[in-house]
C-alpha cells in the first residue's frame, strides 16, 4: 500500500443514496454543497486493521514506496462536515463504518465471481 496515515471518512452507500434522494426532493439544497459524510475519520492503516478483524486474519500490511503520492499531492485529511445535510435534508448515516465494512465484506464472499479473492497482492 502506500501512505497509510492519511485519515478518511466513508459512508455507505446506502446512507449515500438517501442523502442523493432527500436532496433531489428538497429545494433548500438547490444550488447548495452537502456533505452526506458521517463526520469521523479513520485513517487507512486502522481500516485494514478493521477489514482483517471482520474478516478473521491479520492482514500483512507493506509500504511500497511506489505507491505512495509525491510529497504534497495527497490530502492527508478528507473528514465530512454533515451538519447541512442534516438541516437542510433531515439527513444522517445510519450504517456504521464497521457495518458497512461487515456488508461489504458479506457481498464479496457471496459475489466471489466479480472479485479475485485471496489474488491481490502486489
Amino acid at each position: 500500500m502506500g501512505n497509510l496515515t492519511p485519515l478518511r471518512d466513508f459512508t455507505y452507500v446506502s446512507d449515500t443514496v438517501d442523502g442523493f434522494l432527500r436532496a433531489a426532493t428538497r429545494d433548500a439544497a438547490v444550488g447548495r454543497t452537502v456533505n452526506l459524510g458521517t463526520s469521523t475519520e479513520i485513517s487507512i492503516g486502522d481500516l485494514v486493521e478493521r477489514i482483517g478483524a471482520i474478516v478473521g486474519s491479520e492482514l500483512g500490511v507493506s509500504t511500497d514506496a511506489a505507491r505512495v503520492r509525491p510529497k504534497g499531492s495527497e490530502v492527508t485529511r478528507l473528514v465530512s462536515d454533515n451538519r447541512l445535510a442534516h438541516e437542510l435534508l433531515g439527513w444522517k448515516p445510519h450504517v456504521s463504518l464497521d457495518d458497512g465494512l461487515r456488508r461489504t465484506v458479506d457481498w464479496i464472499v457471496e459475489h466471489p465471481r466479480h472479485f479475485q479473492v485471496g489474488q491481490y497482492a502486489v
